[in-house]
């Protein structure tokens, strides 16, 4: 696992054996099992009545919008080959500036709405995070964390550009291979979608995908990068905009170095309270007496694996940098995380295992927390993240930015300062340095936010609120640790139901407690 190359990706949790040549911490969601045993609501009696929507979005061409009707029928891969999935494609432009030429296709995937015909207020699509995450496969893997949902919206997910079933970009030594095999690579297999595969693109498919489904305004869930998804939409399309959920946000001020900068410093601080309480409350507890100690341990034992990396089963083994990522991903999980986290450290330090580490942020969680993360296209992840952003450091200001992501964190820092080179050489030129989300006149964004997250820090809660405009985003905070809050947190689960059933955003300044309280 020695190719780990940290930018965090900004998303949900995702286990340590699954990472973008950035190298990534991702999302904690999405258990098989669970909806497997019971996800069989009753269905409605009332014969279901489509929706229809008559402000299709302009400049496309007649044959794209009132000409296409989305075409559900039985999915066909496995999870979601279920009679309770339907799935199908839409036809959308490449290229939304030459709308008559090439068209490619978005897999879709919906679970259609169980309560009464008459209180279904639409559809809510949602977005798992990333960039990289397949949501048709990602809608059974969360169902549950969204299942109370379903009385009043059909769930809707999809693939995005770039993405699973929608033009997937190709970057390895030949066509068939999804590997990375660098950025002349992708330039060879791929060259022809790269420079649509960006943020903005998606959006615009966005407001196709809502019009076909017959929504007059988009109802949309997005976690981590799915927030700044959302909030892009929302500046394209502000007379668009349904109820709106940013959850765990993207900070839309900084450009990727000082996002790295950011997040690295939120992860040493969320490992610092983890330190803190294992001292306090675990019986031998493995990082010592508190978090000076802590990063003095650690230290010592990523010195330890960078000369012998410790096995981690069916055949790999763990390096220093694997340490600092494996570490990353417990704490994803907030207090959830922390009792295995001092386990698996005790495993490595005393019998050189590294399994319990590199594995064990995949095979545990909480009953909301749930086990199983889904696939992300590592790839995908890359060229996304390149086509949105234009900085392309040179050398100089490239070695400045390593230097100042190691001097942030004395036990991340290390790890994630490779993620400074993610697009330096990357073969097309991006949109823009930060992405534009200001959302004058759109309808009241809700913006949720936790105080320990350690992948998108809190303080990009605040910023986007503010960012996208007075009377729209309107900030929830929740004092939680781990990337997420939605459905753990009670109170965020209650006061997100409630806007996406009714419309009525909590008051403003609402603070939620949890277990940072």
């Amino acid at each position: 696992m020695s190719d780990a190359h940290p930018i965090r990706s900004r998303r949900p949790g995702l286990s340590t054996g699954a990472r973008i040549i950035a190298g990534v911490v991702l999302l904690v969601i999405g258990a098989v099992g669970a909806w497997l045993q019971h996800d069989a609501p009753g269905r409605s009696a009332q014969p279901r009545t489509e929706f229809t929507a008559d402000n299709p979005p302009t400049g496309l061409p007649p044959a794209l919008t009132t000409g296409q009707h989305l075409d559900w029928s039985g999915c066909t891969s496995v999870p979601t080959a279920r009679a309770d999935y339907e799935c199908a494609t839409m036809k959308t432009p490449l290229d939304y500036q030459k709308p008559e030429g090439r068209t490619i296709e978005v897999a879709l995937i919906r679970r259609r709405a169980t309560g009464p015909n008459d209180r279904r207020i639409g559809s809510l699509v949602l977005n798992f995070g990333g960039p990289g995450v397949s949501g048709v496969q990602g809608l059974p893997e969360h169902l549950d964390q969204y299942k109370p949902l379903l009385d009043r919206y059909d769930l809707v997910s999809f693939d995005p550009r770039g993405v699973g079933a929608t033009i997937p970009v190709r970057c390895g030594k030949t066509a068939d291979d999804t590997g990375y095999a660098g950025a002349d690579a992708c330039a060879e297999r791929s060259g022809a979608l790269l420079p649509y595969i960006g943020t903005s693109h998606t959006a615009r498919d966005l407001d196709l995908m809502r019009y076909l489904l017959g929504d007059e305004r988009l109802h949309y869930f997005g976690v981590s990068y799915g927030t700044a998804l959302g909030a892009v939409y929302a500046h394209l399309y502000p007379s668009h905009v349904g109820r709106l959920v940013l959850e765990a946000p993207v900070d839309p001020t900084e450009d990727l170095s000082e996002e790295q900068v950011s997040q690295v410093k939120a992860v040493q601080a969320a490992f610092d309270r983890f330190a803190a309480h294992c001292a306090a409350r675990i019986r031998h507890c493995p990082t010592g007496d508190g978090p000076e100690e802590a990063a003095r341990r650690m230290a010592r034992l990523a010195d330890r694996l960078e000369k012998k990396p410790a096995p981690a089963g069916d055949g790999s083994s763990l390096d220093a940098d694997d340490l600092a990522l494996s570490v990353g991903d417990h704490l994803i999980l907030g207090t959830d995380g922390w009792s295995p986290l001092a386990e698996a450290l005790t495993a490595l330090i005393d019998h050189n295992d590294g399994g319990p580490l590199s594995n064990g942020a995949a095979d545990m969680g909480s009953a909301d927390r749930t086990k199983t993360p889904p696939d992300i296209s590592h790839v995908a992840q890359t060229a996304i993240t390149c086509a949105d952003s234009s900085l392309r450091p040179d050398v100089e200001r490239l070695a400045r930015d390593e230097a100042r992501v190691k001097a942030a964190s004395p036990v991340f820092g290390e790890a994630w300062s490779t993620g400074v080179y993610l697009c330096y050489d990357w073969p097309f030129e991006g949109e823009r340095v930060t992405p534009q989300v200001n959302a004058d006149g759109a309808a009241p964004v809700l913006v949720v936010g936790g105080t320990g997250d350690p992948t998108t820090p809190y303080p990009g809660a605040r910023h986007m609120a503010r960012a996208l405009g007075e009377g729209v985003g309107v900030l929830l905070t929740a004092e939680e640790e781990g990337h997420g809050t939605y459905p753990q947190n009670r109170c965020v689960m209650e006061a997100v139901d409630t806007y996406l059933r009714t419309g009525l955003t909590p008051a403003a300044g609402t603070v939620c407690r949890g277990s940072m309280s």
